[in-house]
């Protein structure tokens, strides 16, 4: 026994030996290959760059513009030229990618002699003028993008030899004429084509039509024109927004099972909408907006629930909102829902308010009625609601805390009514709040103060009132503030002027009293920052453009209107005109006009530089009109009518071009513009609307009192008559 273990002792050590000693001849024989790849990888690394190619790349260099410097090429390792991919086995370039390199210039032709290129990227920059017809000759060319550029002329024919092509992207350049005819049979291969934003017209290639490799196709913001055709291959991306097609909607059958993204928006599609688009299984995105789609939307226009945003504003669709929009609200992944700008009409129905992933809801410039719907607070990733413009009614629902991300409530143009609600504070990351032109009354809650982020609020048109309170302090972000046409009284606050980033205020048609507070007005930096932009300014009303920017997250942008005014007009207030408020160099708009202010008008009217818009009409000003009115030079707009100026205003001074702007100040002599003509020879003519307002106020009165004398004559006469035979006797000649 001991002697057989001894055995297989030996023999197991005889095994171990023989395995250790074969793992060293394994390893000694694997090092020197291992090492003669690593310098392998280390020579195919600095592989030299073709003498050939390297030529053509500095040719090119110094025919365009490097101001960026980013063509940083040394050495003859390929490895050190930026933008340039070489063969590992030839050192021929096989790839250039200059995107973004804020190159400028035109391409040289020397690109062409690049012959085994597959990627030329030459996307993001300020290149110009026609693509080189040689391009035609890069036979291995699988990646063509020049987007984002100034190129224009026609695509070359020549282009249609690169038979390997699977990306042609030309998007955003100048391109026009007609969009080749061979666009979708010179390559088999090709995949996606984008030509968006050219100036590309006619109508789309047949040949595109049918292309059984094209995946994305994006032909949008052009002036393409025809009957929309109907794709025949599986297409992912469909985007034509921004043409003038015509027709109808085609069902793109072909595409049931691949197209995510559809894009008919701003072209000029009539009809209904055909049920088989909600057929298309894994759309994600739906724009048809700007179109001209009519009649009710079908109840089974019912979409799965990968649907991301849909899009059917400015069209012409009536009839109810559709109760159902996806197979499954629990699952919904909605994200934009956009009706807007339609001729819907009945309520907005709960089931929207199960859209739980919803986050942008448009719904604004319809016909809806009936009261918001209480459960809108489940919408807790609501970040923009918009239901202006229609017919609602009711409160502002106490639910809306609910939805405690919301940027913007946009409720203006209703028929709402009841009190703000003081829970509303809840809402710290409100952005805008506009419910103007309702019938909302009470005071403003002390508790919105909590409303820290609010940069716009519009509350005019309303049936607010009380005194301002100091809940406004806290909105230190304010740009615009509207509490036009309400029942506000009390003094204003000097606070009010003293917003960092405020552009608008506007308190007109109110029963403000006492005199504009001497405040700090230039805090604002939009009120002092003057610009000489000679536009004529905008309307003084809300202008806000909102748009909804679609990628990983959901962005809120919008634009004011860009005027800068101030309007106290219409109210009671009294005193003097503040001299600070005329030392406001980016001030576009004043109006103080129907108030009882009094005393003169400051005398540093020329540090108003970009005012266009002036109104201190229907006051009690006085003393003479500021010569230096006259040296501001884009004022646009004068009225200083009734009030109680005197003097003479020059004819050399240019008020001529405000007509009217002195009337109803008898003390005021103006001169005619006509050669000869002074304030001793010509008396000033009256206003015709003055003239006609002092009418209104006169004529009345006199027609009374004339009415009223004939007719105590009348009964006096009678009196006499009645009651004296010998007047009788008299006036009549009879006897008794």
């Amino acid at each position: 026994m001991e002697t057989r273990c001894d055995m297989c002792e030996k023999s197991y050590r005889a095994l171990v030996s023989a395995f250790l000693l074969w793992v060293m001849v394994v390893f000694l024989w694997i090092t020197p290959i291992c090492s003669s790849v690593a310098n392998a990888d280390n020579v195919f690394d600095e592989m030299p760059l073709s003498v050939q190619d390297r030529a053509s790349l500095l040719l090119f260099k110094s025919e365009v513009r490097d101001p960026n410097q980013k063509l940083l090429w040394v050495g003859s390792g390929c490895g050190n030229w930026t933008g340039v991919t070489c063969s590992r086995w030839n050192g021929r370039v096989i790839a250039v990618n200059f995107t973004g390199f804020g190159l400028s210039g035109q391409l040289h032709t020397s690109l062409c002699k690049l012959s085994y290129l597959e990627i030329l990227n030459l996307s993001h920059n300020n290149l110009l003028g026609p693509v080189p017809p040689c391009f035609g000759s890069f036979w291995n060319l699988k990646t063509l993008d020049l987007s984002f550029n100034m190129f224009s002329g026609a695509v070359p024919d020549t282009l249609m030899k690169l038979s390997r092509l699977v990306r042609l992207d030309f998007g955003h350049n100048m391109f026009g004429a007609m969009l080749p005819i061979w666009i979708g049979n010179f390559s088999l291969k090709l995949q996606k084509v984008e030509l968006g934003s050219n100036l590309f017209h006619g109508e789309i290639p047949e040949g595109l039509l049918h292309l059984k490799s094209l995946k994305f196709v994006g032909l949008s913001h052009n002036n393409l024109s025809g009957n929309l055709p109907d794709f025949t291959q599986a297409l992912e991306h469909l985007n034509l927004e921004s043409n003038s097609f015509s027709g109808t909607l085609p069902c793109l059958s072909s595409s049931v099972d691949t197209l995510s993204v559809l894009n008919l928006a701003e072209n000029s599609l009539e009809g209904g909408i055909p049920t088989c688009v909600s057929s298309l299984r894994v759309l994600t995105h739906l724009n048809l907006s700007s179109n001209r789609l009519s009649y009710e939307i079908s109840p089974r226009f019912v979409f799965s629930n990968r649907l991301i945003v849909m899009d059917l504003s400015y069209n012409r669709l009536s009839g109810y909102l559709p109760r159902k929009i996806l197979e499954s609200s629990e699952k919904s992944g909605l994200v934009l829902l956009d009706l807007s700008h339609n001729q819907f009409s009945g309520e907005i129905p709960l089931d929207f308010t199960e859209l739980k992933s919803l986050q942008a809801m448009f719904l604004s410039h319809n016909l809806l009625t009936g009261e918001i719907p209480s459960r809108i607070g489940n919408l807790t990733y609501l970040q923009v609601i918009d239901l202006s413009h229609n017919s609602l009614s009711g409160s502002i629902p106490l639910n809306f805390v609910g939805c405690f991300q919301l940027l913007a409530l946009i409720l203006n143009n209703n028929n709402l009514s009841g009190e703000i609600q003081p829970e509303l504070d809840a809402l710290d990351s409100l952005k805008i709040l506009d419910v103007s032109n309702n019938k909302i009354s009470g005071q403003i809650p002390l508790t919105l103060a909590g409303c820290k982020s609010l940069e716009v609020v519009d509350l005019s048109y309303n049936n607010l009132s009380g005194p301002l309170n100091d809940a406004l302090t806290k909105w230190s972000n304010l740009r615009y503030l509207s509490l036009a046409h309400n029942n506000f009284s009390g003094p204003i606050s000097s606070w009010i002027f003293m917003f960092e980033a405020i552009q608008t205020i506007d308190l007109s048609g109110n029963m403000f009293s006492g005199d504009i507070p001497d405040g700090i007005f230039n805090v604002s930096l939009h009120f002092n920052n003057g610009n000489f932009n000679k536009e004529t300014p905008k309307v003084p009303l809300l202008d806000s453009k909102l748009s909804v920017v679609m990628g990983d997250d959901l962005h809120l942008n919008y634009n004011l209107s860009s005027t800068v005014m101030i309007d106290l007009s219409d109210n009671m207030l009294h005193g003097q005109i503040p001299d600070a408020l005329f030392n406001l160099h980016g001030l576009e708009y004043l109006n103080l006009s129907h108030n009882f202010l009094g005393g003169q008008i400051p005398g540093n009217l020329q540090s108003m530089w970009s005012l266009k818009i002036l109104d201190l009409s229907h006051n009690s000003l006085s003393g003479q009109v500021p010569e230096n009115l006259s040296s501001l030079g884009n004022l646009t707009h004068l009225n200083l009518s009734f009030n109680y100026f005197s003097g003479i205003v020059n004819k050399t001074k240019g008020y001529w071009r405000f007509s009217g702007a002195f009337a109803g100040n008898p003390n005021l002599c103006v001169e005619s513009s006509g050669s000869g003509d002074g304030c001793g020879t010509k008396e000033r003519p009256v206003e015709p609307e003055r003239a006609y307002e002092e009418g209104k106020e006169d004529g009345p009165i006199s027609v009374w009192v004339f009415s009223v004398s004939a007719c105590v004559s009348f009964y006096l006469v009678g009196v006499v008559l009645c009651c004296s035979s010998r007047t009788r006797n008299f006036m009549f000649g009879t006897k008794d």
